[in-house]
């Protein structure tokens, strides 16, 4: 074999080792501030419903996870340089973001819903909160809802890198009320020392105009090949039971939704 031959086919093989271990690895982007769908243990570990089901994923699909923590705005970013390959970190499936991204099948679906003192009665947030303070976590679903809705009605939108903080403000009262997703403010803060004198108020908060479909697995755009095993991966580990396995470590409820 000649030196061009030899250099040719080294660097054949070079190209399919790459595209092979792509094949069997996936890096995936992770909040890890979002109990109890991921946060970290006290030894630091990341854990949470959404780690565990992208964890059962990779192990049907039969590749690896390798799990990229960040904050949930740099999320899409990371995913359009090529940082990361997929987003499992509670992101909704809504028109807007499809504009940017694909996403797997949903693999759960909860409405939103605002925490205030005990005792706030909430009918109508566009008229109940008016001149008060709601906090948000920053490039969420919740912010965009807030941002043209409740802003538009007089109300202040103050936005969070994390929705814990939100709810350290609200717990210190430089906060009305923060609107976030119904199990993550009744598991992370309600129940809570720090959340005993606050309760879940109003409607649910669930306009598809803003929250989709519920939560899928965002990929970049025409990444067809990841939407089609992801989403396969889904309802395998629906039918096989692993994803009620993981599902009752965290709720006692069916959180897949209708």
């Amino acid at each position: 074999m000649n030196k061009r031959a030899l250099l040719g086919a080294m660097a054949l093989c070079a190209t399919s080792f790459l595209a092979h271990a792509d094949e069997d690895s996936l890096r995936i982007g992770i909040e890890a501030a979002y109990p109890p769908f991921s946060f970290k243990t006290p030894e630091g570990n990341v854990s949470g419903f959404d780690y565990d089901i992208g964890n059962a994923l990779c192990e049907e699909m039969k590749i690896k996870c390798e799990w990229v923590i960040q904050e949930f705005d740099g999320m899409i970013p990371s995913l359009k340089v090529r940082k990361i390959d997929a987003v499992l970190s509670s992101m909704s499936i809504t028109e807007d973001r499809m504009k940017s991204v694909d996403f797997s099948k949903k693999y759960y679906h909860t409405p939103g819903k605002f925490a205030m003192k005990a005792g706030n009665v909430i009918n109508d947030p566009l008229i109940d909160l008016k001149g008060k303070k709601v906090g948000v976590q920053r490039a969420s679903t919740y912010d965009r809802f807030a941002t043209e809705q409740l802003a538009e009605r007089g109300i202040e939108v103050v936005r969070y890198s994390s929705q814990n903080e939100a709810f350290l403000d609200l717990a210190s009262g430089r906060l009305d009320a923060t609107l976030a997703d119904i199990v993550n403010t009744n598991e992370s803060f309600i129940k809570t020392a720090a959340g005993k004198d606050f309760a879940l108020v109003g409607p649910d908060i669930n306009d598809p105009k803003y929250f989709g479909r519920g939560a899928g697995i965002a990929v970049r755009k025409g990444d067809s090949a990841n939407v089609a095993r992801l989403s396969a991966a889904i309802d395998a580990i629906r039918d096989n039971g692993k994803y009620q396995q993981v599902m009752s470590k965290y709720f006692a409820f069916d959180i897949y939704g209708e």
